[in-house]
C-alpha cells in the first residue's frame, strides 16, 4: 500500500545548491492555505445572512457597526427569543408547531441581523438542547431548516463556540441524507462547514462519525447552491494535515467524475470551491494525487487559468497545478511532457499569470513555476527557452520580497542539472551565464541581505554558482562588483551556523589572502 505520510509525498530535492525546497513545502502550504484562504479570500467559517432560496427577511446593513447600546438590545433580544423558544416546546395546544417554528425564526433573524451575532447570550440562554430538539426526525421541513440555520451561524462563532454544537452533530449528519429536503440538507451541510473550518480536532470528529460520505454524494449533481455548498464544505474537512480524509474522498464513487465535470462546465463560483477540494486532494493524499494526474484534470485546470479573470478562482486552479507537478519526479515527467500541447499551455498560461496585476497570482506562477525547473533538464529548458525568464529577471529587481524569494527558487533551479558524483552540483553553463549577464546577481544578493533564513540561504547558495560556474574565473570578480562580499561578511559571526559556515567558506575560498595577486 502507498505511504500517505506527509514524509512520502514530496519530490526528491535535488542535491545541490539552490534544491527545490518550494515542492517540498507543498503540504506545508496546502495547511497554511487554509489561514490564507480565511484571511484574504473566503472565510473558513461563514456566517448564513441570506436564506438559502435567496430571499432576505433579515435586513441586511452595509454598515454592520453596531453601538454598545444596539448590541446590548440584541443580546437582550436573544435571551428572551429562546426563552420563548423554551414556552414553544412548553406548549402542546392548537398550533404548539406553528409557535415553535415562529419562535425559531425569531431567533434566527436575531444571529443573522449582524456580522457579529448575539452567539454567547443565545448559548447562555440554553438554545443548543433547544435546537438540537428540534432537529428530531419526524419535524417538518421549516422547523429543521430555521434551527439547522440557527446552528450554522452559532458555529460561525468563537472556537468555544463552535464547540457548542457537539450534540448537535450527529443529527445535522442525519439530515444530510436522501430522505431530506435539498434545502435542509444544504443548511446542515453549511453548519457542519463551519464546525469543520475551526479545526483538526473538530473535524476529526466529523470525520468519525461519518460525516464525509454523505456530504461527497451532495456534490454529484450537476448544478445548483447545493453542490457548492457541499464542496466548501468538504475542502474544510479535508484539509488535513492527515492525509486520510483526502484520500477517502476521492474513493467515493463518482467524486471524481464530478470534479471533472464542475471544473469543465460549472460557473465560476462553483469552479472556485470545487478547485478549493483539488487544491487539498493534491496537497495531501499522494493516492488522490495519483488519480487526479491520470484524468482530465491537468487540462481543464490550464483551461479556466487560460480564459477567467476570477481572482477566487485563480488561485485555487494555480495552487492545484503547483500540487500536481511537485509530485515525484516520474509524475511530473508524467504530467508534463516537453513539446505536448498541455505542457506548452501549462508555460502559457503561467506566464499570463506572471504578467498579471495581482501580486497573489504572481507569487502563485512562480510557485509552480520552481516546481517545474525543478525537475528535469528538458523542463528547465522549457522555462529558460519561454516568456516566462525576461518576466522573471524583473520581478527579481522590483516584485514585493515573498515573490522576489519564490522567482529567486525558479532562477536558481534553471541553473543546475542532479548532483555529479563529487556531490556539487552540476551546473547548466549556458543557462548561468545568460542569466548573470542579463543582471540576475544583485537580486540574490539583496536576498542575502534581507533578514529572511531561507531568503539568505538561497542567495549564497547563488552566490556559489556563480563563484563556481562563470567561466574564465569570472565569478568572484562579478560577486564583488555587486558588493557580494560586504553581504557575506554580515554572517561573519551570525546565530545560524549553517549561514555562517556557508558566506564564511566562500569568502575564504574565493576571496582567500591570494585573491588579486595576479592584478
Amino acid at each position: 500500500m502507498a505511504d500517505d505520510s506527509p514524509a512520502s509525498h514530496r519530490r526528491d530535492p535535488i542535491k545541490s545548491s539552490v534544491g527545490n525546497v518550494a515542492a517540498q513545502r507543498r503540504r506545508q502550504n496546502a495547511v497554511m492555505v487554509g489561514k490564507e484562504r480565511r484571511e484574504s479570500l473566503v472565510r473558513a467559517k461563514r456566517l448564513c445572512r441570506v436564506g438559502l432560496s435567496g430571499e432576505v427577511d433579515v435586513p441586511v446593513e452595509e454598515n454592520d457597526m453596531v453601538t454598545d447600546e444596539e448590541e446590548f438590545l440584541l443580546e437582550a433580544q436573544t435571551s428572551s427569543a429562546v426563552e420563548e423558544l423554551k414556552s414553544a416546546f412548553a406548549y402542546q395546544g392548537k398550533g404548539s408547531m406553528q409557535k415553535r417554528v415562529n419562535a425559531l425564526r425569531e431567533l434566527r433573524r436575531l444571529l443573522s441581523k449582524s456580522e457579529f451575532p448575539p452567539v454567547e447570550a443565545a448559548l447562555k440562554a440554553g438554545a443548543i438542547p433547544l435546537l438540537v430538539q428540534c432537529l428530531s426526525f419526524g419535524s417538518q421541513d421549516e422547523q429543521l431548516l430555521e434551527a439547522a440555520w440557527c446552528l450554522t451561524n452559532i458555529a460561525a462563532g468563537k472556537p468555544e463556540e463552535t464547540k457548542a454544537l457537539l450534540p448537535a452533530l450527529p443529527l445535522l449528519i442525519a439530515h444530510l441524507g436522501e430522505k431530506s429536503s435539498l434545502p435542509v440538507a444544504e443548511q446542515c451541510a453549511w453548519a457542519l462547514g463551519n464546525v469543520a473550518g475551526e479545526g483538526e480536532e473538530l473535524r476529526n470528529v466529523l470525520l468519525s462519525q461519518g460525516a464525509l460520505p454523505p456530504l461527497a454524494r451532495m456534490m454529484l449533481p450537476n448544478k445548483g447552491s447545493t453542490v457548492r455548498t457541499s464542496a466548501w464544505a468538504l475542502s474544510n474537512l479535508i484539509k488535513g494535515p492527515d492525509p486520510k480524509a483526502a484520500t477517502e474522498l476521492i474513493k467515493v464513487d463518482g467524486v471524481l467524475d464530478a470534479i471533472l465535470r464542475h471544473l469543465r462546465k460549472s460557473g465560476e463560483e462553483l469552479a472556485t470551491e470545487v478547485a478549493w477540494v483539488v487544491v487539498y486532494l493534491s496537497a495531501l493524499s499522494n493516492y488522490a494525487t495519483g488519480v487526479l494526474v491520470k484524468s482530465d484534470v491537468l487540462q481543464l485546470l490550464v483551461e479556466r487559468l487560460a480564459t477567467s479573470n476570477s481572482l477566487q478562482l485563480l488561485i485555487p486552479v494555480l495552487r492545484s497545478l503547483g500540487n500536481l507537478v511537485a509530485g515525484d519526479s516520474h509524475t511530473t515527467s508524467t504530467v508534463l511532457v516537453p513539446g505536448h500541447e498541455i505542457t506548452d499551455g501549462v508555460i502559457k498560461v503561467l506566464v499570463k499569470c506572471l504578467k498579471s496585476e495581482h501580486r497573489v497570482l504572481k507569487k502563485e506562477a512562480s510557485w509552480v513555476l520552481s516546481n517545474i525547473a525543478a525537475g528535469s533538464v528538458e523542463h528547465k529548458q522549457l522555462i529558460y527557452s519561454s516568456e516566462a525568464v525576461p518576466l522573471l529577471l524583473r520581478l527579481l529587481s522590483t516584485a514585493p520580497f515573498d515573490i522576489r524569494k519564490e522567482v529567486a527558487y525558479v532562477l536558481g533551479n534553471l541553473c543546475v542539472a542532479p548532483t555529479g558524483h563529487d556531490g556539487k552540483p552540476t551546473l547548466i553553463q549556458e543557462h548561468l551565464v545568460s542569466l548573470v549577464q542579463r543582471g540576475c546577481l544583485s537580486g540574490f544578493i539583496d536576498l542575502v541581505r534581507s533578514a529572511d533564513i531561507e531568503a539568505a540561504r538561497l542567495g549564497l547558495q547563488f552566490m556559489e554558482l556563480v563563484l563556481r560556474g562563470m567561466p574564465n574565473g569570472e565569478g568572484p570578480k562579478l560577486v564583488e562588483h555587486e558588493d557580494g562580499i560586504d553581504a557575506m561578511e554580515r554572517y561573519q559571526f551570525h546565530e545560524n551556523e549553517d549561514l555562517r559556515n556557508m558566506a564564511n567558506g566562500l569568502v575564504d575560498k574565493y576571496f582567500g589572502e591570494d585573491y588579486g595577486i595576479d592584478e
